[in-house]
């Protein structure tokens, strides 16, 4: 998206140009945790979720999004990586606030880390 519209994991409250006055939990619907949602399903065979707001984090989201790759090409099952990431413009802060906007509330909502992984268990 590029339009700054309402995502899954815009949070209650969290302004977009398609809810400008924020996220209505009774009008939109609760943020999703997608990540955990698919996880549940049987033909899923690696689910994580990952950000990129620091560059620990990106190497991380690199390494995932690589062994996503791998397992679906090897025909081991449906794959996904869930990132999350800023908006700065849309969001109205700069890239450094965003950053931070992120790590404060996106990710204590949205946990990151592997939700799945048939190859591990």
């Amino acid at each position: 998206m590029t339009g700054g519209q309402m995502a899954p994991t815009t949070l209650v409250g969290q302004k977009t140009t398609t809810s400008p006055k924020g996220r209505d939990e009774a009008w939109c619907g609760a943020p999703i945790r997608v990540a955990e949602m698919l996880s549940t399903i049987p033909g899923s065979y690696y689910i994580e979720r990952c950000a990129v707001n620091n560059n620990a984090n990106i190497m991380k989201t690199k390494k995932a999004i690589k062994k996503a790759f791998t397992y679906q090409m090897q025909g081991k099952g449906f794959c996904l990586i869930e990132v999350l990431s800023t908006c700065p413009t849309n969001w109205g802060l700069s890239p450094i606030e965003a950053m931070k906007w992120l790590e404060e509330n996106m990710i204590p909502y949205y946990p990151l880390g592997v939700k799945k992984d048939k190859e591990a268990e």
